[in-house]
């Protein structure tokens, strides 16, 4: 979580070099007034730190799941939402915890589910698992109590041949963050940026197989209202009360004022042979779009094609309210960190149904052929279907889009309002199991048809 919680508690935000012993016993835990207050201001919140059931889906798809049942711990559970989604994507689960309250109320929530989780009050600094014994380590949220740099190198050893570590990590998004935020993060957990955190990757033995960066909506909607809602609802009168409410209230209006500056990153990374890999060099990674990449898109695009025409149609769909759906406009970027390459998928309508439609897609020309493209493209259509949505239209190239599992829109009695050879309309349903409408396609307006 991003709470600054005083030091004693497991959530605590301190220096790592701080962060080398744990208390003995729950109840020392919640010895201090303050930490017991942030206790119960926290108590029974379904999650501790920004992230959502979406994003964890996304994070375990680009992760692959190694076997058909992975072994995973997830390491400083918290109140176990992770758990439960992984549990319920098939995995063979252990929690581990230091606090038992929260290991106590995951298995219950885990047994009422019909899941089955198995519980270990333990240390992050003191893992009693053998070598090789897990095919995906999960720990969202949860690293910096002990330290990026010491998460990644003492649970290395835990992965099995093949398997993948899940980790997020909160991270500047700016190289000139505001006065305001430095001083807030510098106290509570020193921030480093992408670059440093990807250096620090491969330092432990690792290659960054894929990068998320969580929305804005896995902050406020699943974290930070119904904190605030907990918070502005508080007995003062409690000890320590007013201390953790004020705490609570100043993390949340620095997100609120200053969130451009800082971000919550998931890092897929699997263990590289540096005898065989010395430069262990990182992938193309994925992002959806922040505020501050609107000027690289539009040079993205302009670079892509000859006239200013799909420039130009992005702008006036981001301006338009009924075409515009936050989180679907999606940034790959090359091992260096350069953006290379771009996808949208905006609103459009098959009759009075809802559906989207996948363009402009583009990607400067000198990262053509290098899969940028597809990558920006995949993770949009991930990410519209963690939103829900399921029916996704293209007018393009024949050869290229059934890559992605388009196939002629015909097929599913779609037709666009002019004319055009079928092969180059094509339709994909996200998921197979959902009814699709038929009939005439209606664009936002911007598309001029």
């Amino acid at each position: 979580m991003t709470g600054r919680i005083p030091p004693t508690s497991p959530t605590a935000h301190h220096p790592p070099e701080a962060r080398t012993t744990m208390p003995e016993s729950p109840h020392d835990l919640i010895s201090d007034p303050t930490v017991a207050a942030f206790f119960t201001l926290h108590g029974n919140l379904a999650r501790q730190g920004p992230g959502s059931d979406a994003s964890i889906r996304h994070l375990l798809s680009l992760a692959g799941p190694p076997a058909p049942r992975p072994r995973v711990p997830d390491i400083g559970c918290g109140p176990g939402r992770s758990s439960l989604v992984l549990a319920q994507a098939g995995a063979e689960v252990t929690v581990a915890d230091l606090h038992q309250p929260y290991l106590d109320e995951l298995a219950r929530t885990a047994a009422d589910r019909g899941l089955v989780v198995h519980t270990v009050r333990v240390s992050m600094t003191d893992l009693p698992f053998p070598d090789e014994s897990f095919d995906l380590i999960w720990a969202e949220g949860s690293a910096y109590f002990i330290g990026f740099d010491t998460a990644l190198r003492s649970w290395r050893r835990l992965l099995a041949p093949g398997g993948r570590l899940v980790v997020t990590e909160c991270e500047w998004s700016t190289d000139s963050p505001s006065a305001e935020s430095r001083a807030f993060w510098d106290q509570a957990y020193p921030l480093r940026t992408r670059e440093h955190n990807i250096a620090t990757a491969h330092a432990a033995g690792y290659a960054v197989a894929a990068r998320h960066t969580l929305a804005d909506r896995d902050w406020f909607e699943e974290y930070h209202t119904p904190l605030s809602q907990r918070a502005h609802a508080a007995d003062l009168v409690v000890p320590g009360m007013r201390e953790a409410v004020a705490a609570t209230l100043q993390e949340i209006t620095m997100r609120r004022e200053h969130g451009a500056d800082y971000q919550y990153t998931g890092y897929v990374l699997h263990p590289q042979d540096k005898e065989t890999n010395p430069i262990m060099t990182s992938s193309l990674t994925t992002r959806p779009e922040s505020a501050g990449d609107v000027a690289i898109i539009r040079d993205i695009n302009l670079a892509a094609f000859p006239t200013p025409l799909e420039a130009d149609l992005i702008e006036a769909l981001r301006a338009d309210p009924q075409a515009w759906l936050a989180g679907l406009s999606w940034l790959a970027e090359a091992p260096g960190g350069e953006l290379a390459g771009y996808a949208l998928l905006t609103r459009c309508h098959v009759g009075d149904s809802p559906a989207l439609t996948l363009g402009p897609c583009a990607v400067k020309p000198d990262h053509q052929r290098r899969g940028a493209g597809s990558a920006a493209i995949r993770a949009a259509l991930q990410a519209a279907r963690e939103q829900g949505e399921n029916l996704v239209l293209v007018l393009g190239h024949a050869e290229y889009y059934p890559r992605f599992g388009f196939t002629p829109a015909s097929g599913f009695g779609i037709r666009p309002p002019f004319d055009v050879e079928d092969k180059y309309m094509m339709a994909l349903a996200l998921n197979p199991e959902q009814p699709v409408p038929s009939g005439v396609i209606r664009y936002p307006a911007a598309f001029g048809v």
